[in-house]
């Protein structure tokens, strides 16, 4: 779906969606149209953020689809939603362009996160559906906004760069495990040079070559080899020499390994590289609005099966830190990725911040449901930015505690750490565990995504699949903190 700005309503548009806050003032009756405004008014359309109403009228011997579109409040979030309703509302309706007119003042940003909302929400992925009814194929192609606002046109080019970020973090998580791989994924990956990315590859030789012990002992057991893919973004010319670094779990599918999964549910695990995604579609939103900030993004990927050469319970590996290992589930892989990728990413780039994200841990999901990601750090600072980031971008995030007496579950009678605690607390045991590759001075923080990464049901900007959470979060972030 494209998104177009004019300063009037294009002759070509066959459907007028009229923005409207709640609580509409009597005013608007010229701007709706008295007997629309009537109907809505029976309807019991009130502009609450996300309502519609909708008619039909005749309008110069054709026939017009009139839409009223509830803004609630006029606040970020309310346009947000009220744009992810718009293409809820007219995806599939047999509407082919929308005009959008705003009767009370809206600013251009403002304009902008409405497109937003309607461009997020307007993903879907249809590519492996050959019998789709008619009806159920999409139709709206284009979305005008009617605006004077000469900011418009940039405010939307920034929103339209960060939708496309989060595109690509849903193409990759929603695409099945026989699609993306590691090899794939960084395949998939290399249109964002043009963007003015470099991409840096390592082979599983090379990853031996480094001693990425824990890494390798993951993807062993699998016929599909393992990738260290790192993506450059520098904004700043060179102006900026440490770059902050992101560092995202990418299994691209996880049956457990040995100690395998139950079969029920399994087919969600395609989406364990939701980190990997993120961090991949973080990179192409910055490029993508050529952000004054220097970043480098890394995905650790492989795939975790259960071979004959699959790595057992009760393995002892070396990481590339030197430190041993004892593994004894090897479904709590993610973090044996993430130890030697973070540590790579330390010895390459010697970043004063560091991020990693992942769909680590099934104790997140208890804790969290799907309402939050989980956040820990070493750091109070990097902390709050990341709560501040989270709360203004829509991906939300809780703190967790972390401390020296739950570091201590993880001690191991054989090796320097084991890979799991007892039951309790599994997700902070995980962060403590990656909180042992951290080079002293670091400032860390570990975002347990699990919940977030895959919707059962419709969001406000989402449909039934994967969401896209952390990239918005993560542009945030670099908005706030890191650009120049």
């Amino acid at each position: 779906m494209q998104i177009t700005i004019s300063p009037s309503r294009p002759s070509t548009a066959d459907t007028l969606v009229i923005a409207l806050p709640k609580d509409l003032p009597g005013s608007l009756a010229i701007a709706a149209g008295q007997t629309v405004l009537a109907g809505a008014k029976a309807a019991r359309f009130a502009g609450d953020a996300g309502s519609t109403f909708e008619t039909f009228a005749e309008e110069g011997g054709a026939l017009l689809r009139i839409v009223l579109l509830g803004t609630g409040s006029g606040s970020d979030a309310d346009l947000e939603k009220a744009g992810g309703a718009l293409s809820a509302k007219l995806l599939t309706s047999g509407a082919k362009h929308a005009a959008v007119e705003f009767p009370v003042s809206v600013s251009a940003e403002g304009a902008a996160r409405l497109a937003l909302g309607a461009k997020l929400r307007s993903w879907r992925m249809d590519t492996y559906r050959t019998r789709l009814p008619e009806k159920s194929k999409p139709t709206l192609e284009t979305v005008t906004l009617v605006t004077v606002d000469a900011g418009a046109s940039d405010a939307w080019a920034r929103r339209s760069a960060l939708a496309d970020g989060v595109a690509l973090t849903r193409e990759l998580v929603a695409e099945p495990a026989n699609i993306i791989y590691p090899e794939s994924f960084v395949e998939r990956c290399r249109h964002l040079a043009d963007l003015g990315i470099e991409i840096t590859v390592l082979d599983e030789q090379q990853m031996a070559d480094l001693g990425m012990g824990a890494l390798l002992g993951v993807a062993q057991g699998s016929v599909r080899k393992p990738r260290i893919l790192a993506m450059r973004w520098d904004g700043t010319g060179g102006a900026v020499k440490t770059p902050v670094v992101f560092v995202g779990k990418g299994v691209t599918f996880d049956t457990g390994g040995i100690s395998i999964k139950p079969a029920a549910g399994m087919e969600d695990m395609k989406w364990d590289m939701g980190g990997a995604g993120a961090v991949a579609g973080t990179l192409k939103a910055l490029a993508g609005r050529k952000a004054k900030a220097h970043v480098v993004g890394i995905c650790g990927l492989v795939e975790n099966m259960p071979d004959g050469n699959a790595q057992r319970p009760g393995d002892v590996v070396t990481s590339m830190s030197g430190q041993t290992i004892e593994v004894i589930n090897t479904d709590a892989e993610g973090r044996l990725v993430l130890c030697d990728a973070i540590t790579w990413a330390q010895k390459t780039y010697a970043p004063e911040v560091l991020i990693d994200l992942a769909t680590l841990t099934g104790a997140m999901i208890i804790s969290l449901g799907d309402q939050n990601g989980g956040l820990f750090s070493n750091d109070d600072g990097l902390a709050d930015d990341l709560l501040s980031a989270g709360k203004t971008s829509g991906d939300p995030l809780w703190r967790f505690p972390m401390s020296d007496a739950y570091n201590k579950l993880i001690d191991s009678p054989i090796a320097d750490i084991k890979n799991v605690g007892p039951r309790g607390a599994g997700s902070i045991t995980a962060a403590q565990f990656i909180k042992r590759f951290v080079d002293e001075g670091v400032k860390w923080a570990h975002l347990d995504i699990a919940g977030m990464v895959w919707a059962d049901k419709p969001g406000s900007t989402w449909d039934k699949g994967a969401t896209g959470f952390g990239v918005r979060l993560l542009d945030q972030l670099v908005s706030d903190k890191f650009e120049g």
